[in-house]
């Protein structure tokens, strides 16, 4: 088995998915000027709740609405705690992070009467694409076609939130507010009302993310299934500057790790390394570009107040 070729890479889009989606939902926040690490726990909502929608609907598009509908309640928690009450959010990202996985591991014994893992062989998975164009293409073709619908929508929500930001007048709004929000008051602009549509629209993309976990990678829910992947995308959208297509590169990087430690497991490595390389190129990645992030993030606070 070679350790680079066109399923590595295959896998490593795939993957890169969730951490893209929920990374461009960051940076939505972020934009408005709210640093949310609750991202862990939005996409567990989310992954949580396409398989509750899945098993009872039995349609895998309810299950993805219902997804997205759950980690947009969880992320309507967080804008009115932060929003209303003036909250830090940090504090309230890293409260809801643990409440969603208490929630979560909950919901597996309450609803499916089962702990640890939830598996149905009767439920379907998202489906996988085959693109008739590009599906043709040498090279390309094996890299691009073949991926699960909400793959092909994280890099469309790319493309659509950089337009969204440099091209729309709404957009433009979003980006005074996150670089100014008293002069963005005082020019009569609605900064909760944008506020709360950044959080609705993270809460929508981290549902997305949490979709892909669970329907779209495998078609199972287990506690913490997430395994880090809101902390990761949370680099991702601090290395990328909240701009979306440095996200979809920084994102890129991540999946890469992602397939690269699953690849390995294959060649004998021990699973405890293996497991641990995206966290380290991680660490990594924060500490010589720790400045960059950093930057980007105390210029916003400090233009903010």
């Amino acid at each position: 088995m070679e350790l680079f070729d066109y399923s590595f890479f295959a896998s490593a889009i795939r993957m890169l998915s969730p951490i893209l989606l929920a990374a461009l939902g960051g940076a939505l926040c972020s934009r408005v000027g709210i640093f949310n690490v609750g991202l862990e726990g939005l996409i567990l909502a989310g992954a949580f709740s396409a398989i509750v929608g899945n098993y009872f609907s039995g349609s895998v598009l309810v299950a993805v609405l219902i997804g997205a509908a759950g980690s947009v309640l969880v992320s309507l928690l967080f804008g009115v705690v932060t929003i209303k009450f003036k909250a830090n959010p940090i504090v309230a990202g890293i409260a809801i992070n643990f409440l969603v996985l208490g929630l979560t591991t909950f919901g597996l014994r309450a609803v499916f009467d089962v702990k640890g893992a939830f598996y149905d062989k009767n439920m379907e998975g998202l489906p996988k694409l085959n693109l008739p164009v590009i599906e043709g293409i040498p090279i390309i073709g094996k890299l691009v076609s073949g991926h699960s619908p909400i793959v092909y929508i994280a890099f469309l929500a790319a493309i659509l939130l950089y337009i969204f930001f440099y091209r729309t007048v709404i957009g433009f709004r979003v980006l005074a507010v996150g670089k100014n929000e008293a002069a963005a008051k005082s020019l009569g602009l609605k900064v909760t009302a944008l506020q709360y549509g950044a959080i609705i629209g993270c809460g929508i993309l981290c549902g997305l993310a949490g979709a892909q976990l669970s329907l779209g990678q495998v078609t199972m829910f287990s506690e913490g299934m997430t395994a880090g992947r809101g902390f990761i995308a949370l680099v991702a959208m601090m290395l990328g500057q909240s701009h979306p297509f440095g996200i979809v590169g920084s994102s890129l990087l991540f999946g890469l790790m992602d397939a690269l430690s699953i690849r390995l497991q294959g060649f004998s490595m021990p699973t405890q390394y293996t497991a641990m390389l995206p966290y380290v190129i991680t660490i990594i990645a924060m500490f010589f570009l720790k400045n960059r992030g950093a930057d980007s993030q105390t210029s916003g606070q400090q233009s903010s107040r």
